[in-house]
């Protein structure tokens, strides 16, 4: 899915690919050689960045925090600030902003835009941004204390200890005051800031005002955004050229991995994230078609089936999963037999060619803090008796005919939604369907369009379990907006979120209290062996417990035209995580 929403930096932002169909869109070919073709399988949402929902955005072109993270080594490199300094207890941080920042209508950038953007936007709780999770520290949940030092200085400070501080202090975008005040100051009819119906996709996209390397030139609602090069970025090479080199981004938008592939093959894009299925042919074509294919190694995401654990009702006092069907999935039992019974093994061999291996954990191998299967972590390998006892333990039985029925006799039968239009996603939920129907249960597949889908999943509450995925990296605590009971990705169980009222019914489970907790000592513990057992700890408990079935995770392959010059590929930071000195020949 990508509810996506876990902060991302800019280079993971520009390689998300995805699609909307071909008859929809029109490719955007051009004698302009100067411009790079992108495509993505969902229109923007909105083109406020606080408020986006979707993994697919235009954001990570407009926008730069004051640092930026190295796509190849993880490592923080200066953005808008060229320098910051760490108090020696770490609990203060300055940051030093270049001189001369401008934002991309030309007016000047300063520490106010910084104060503005975290105090009166991020911090906000009218402004229902997800970034709230991650923002707020140990178990008082405060956010940092932000203090103008001058007009190019300014000072992030903790009351307690926060490993992941200059990260996320230093991270999220900054947005221009001189543009959203207005919005923030006033409200509308309902006494909700403005801010909240500012900048939506119906804008102009030339009065979005950015501070990144590019800005919007224009958008084609179902078949591309262009972006302009931003005359005002602050970057230049070490010959004093300005950069980025290249001209235009052309967001494409086409919602079919296979008309995606079309597209490629004829030329009207320039990059490509490959399928397992199409790797042989592509990688076969490369000399032929004039691209490379480039594997960055594992994906540091991760692919799952998710289970909703909620209790709760809507305003209706109707519930959001059937009761029924809410009690087996409220059984461990019932999830660890799912976990057991989807053979993840022949998927990976057969729908990912063998490019992969089964996903066992939330927090990628790449990460220091991962657990393995040979330091403890339980795992799931295909055992079709296995689950079936463990159905049989929880009070599941089976009539003459196989099918499966809980303790009153019901039938088990629900609904898999999963966006659409991705083919592999839909070749995981059609092997899913077979593996579970070889344990006598029912499984309907639902296809929404992505914006829909997430729609569904996040304000809705109204599904029994989703087929998705979230973007990943080497900080777990970049995951905390998922595993915090209140968290904005918190999809199993998701609770009322900001401007919400309380969910009648709602109940939050004692192991799931127990990750968030966890998540939150990790947090201010800055000796890296003992995040280690606190992120284990977590790690345990989601595989005991199974609110989500992994999946596969697969090695990464992007394909780019031979024409664009400086690609540095890499699972973390995607193909263009330094687009700003990639170049195109003409």
């Amino acid at each position: 899915m990508m509810l996506h929403s876990r902060l991302r930096w800019l280079a993971i932002l520009l390689a998300a690919i995805a699609t909307i169909t071909l008859s929809a869109c029109t490719p955007a070919r051009s004698n302009l050689v100067n411009r790079l073709i992108v495509p993505t399988p969902s229109g923007p949402a909105t083109f406020n960045y606080p408020l986006n929902q979707s993994a697919y955005s235009v954001f990570g072109y407009m926008y730069e925090g004051l640092i930026n993270e190295n796509g190849l080594t993880s490592e923080l490199e200066p953005g808008l600030a060229e320098s910051w300094e760490v108090s020696k207890d770490g609990k203060k941080i300055v940051f030093a902003l270049r001189e001369g920042l401008k934002w991309s209508d030309g007016q000047p950038l300063t520490t106010d835009d910084i104060i503005f953007s975290y105090e009166k936007i991020y911090f906000n709780d009218k402004i229902p941004s997800g970034l709230k999770d991650i923002l707020r520290v140990g178990i008082s949940g405060e956010f940092p204390k932000v203090k103008k030092l001058d007009s190019r200085r300014v000072e992030f400070s903790v009351a307690e200890p926060f490993a992941p501080f200059i990260r996320y202090a230093g991270g999220i975008p900054i947005l221009p005051a001189h543009i959203l005040q207005e919005s923030i100051d006033n409200t509308d009819a309902d006494g909700k800031p403005k801010f909240l119906s500012t900048w939506g996709t119906d804008t102009d996209p030339k009065k979005i005002v950015g501070n990144g390397q590019y800005r919007m030139l224009s958008y084609t609602p179902n078949q591309r955004v262009v972006l302009e090069r931003n005359p005002y970025f602050w970057r230049k090479d070490a010959e004093g050229n300005v950069q980025p080199y290249i001209q235009q981004i052309v967001w494409q938008i086409i919602e079919n991995t296979d008309n995606q592939l079309l597209n490629f093959r004829s030329g009207d894009l320039d990059t490509l994230n490959v399928e397992p299925e199409v790797f042989p042919l592509l990688k076969r074509e490369e000399k032929r078609g004039q691209y490379t294919v480039f594997n960055g190694g594992p994906d540091t995401g991760s692919v799952f089936m998710c289970f909703n654990l909620n209790k709760g009702r809507n305003a209706q006092n109707q519930p959001f999963v059937d009761p029924v069907k809410s009690r087996w999935f409220a059984s461990k039992e019932f999830r660890q037999a799912i976990a057991y019974g989807i053979n993840r093994e022949a998927m990976t061999n057969n729908i990912y060619r063998g490019l992969g291996a089964p996903l066992h954990s939330p927090i990628p191998a790449q990460s220091p803090f991962y657990l393995s299967p040979e330091q403890g972590l339980k795992t799931y390998s295909y055992d079709q008796q296995k689950a079936k006892e463990l159905l049989l333990s929880a009070g599941f039985k089976y009539n003459s005919n196989g099918e499966l029925l809980d303790a009153e006799g019901n039938k088990v039968r629900f609904t898999l939604l999963m966006a659409a239009g991705k083919k592999v996603r839909e070749q995981m939920a059609t092997q899913i369907k077979q593996d579970l129907g070889k344990l006598g249960m029912q499984i309907d597949m639902q296809f929404l369009s992505f914006n829909t889908y997430v729609e569904k999943l996040r304000l809705t509450r109204n599904w029994d379990t989703y087929l998705g995925g979230f973007t990943g990296g080497t900080e777990p605590h970049s995951g905390y907006n998922i595993w915090s009971v209140k968290g904005t990705l918190h999809s199993f169980n998701q609770g009322p979120q900001s401007g919400e009222p309380p969910i009648k019914g709602w109940e939050v489970y004692d192991w799931e209290q127990k990750i968030d907790d966890l998540y939150v000592k990790a947090s201010q513990e800055l000796d890296e062996a003992k995040r280690k057992e606190l992120y284990g700890e977590t790690q345990r408990i989601i595989a005991e417990q199974v609110p989500f079935v992994y999946m596969v995770n697969p090695l990464t392959f992007e394909a780019v035209r031979d024409r664009v010059s400086g690609i540095r590929y890499s699972a973390l930071g995607g193909a263009f995580w330094n687009l700003y000195e990639l170049k195109i020949a003409e």
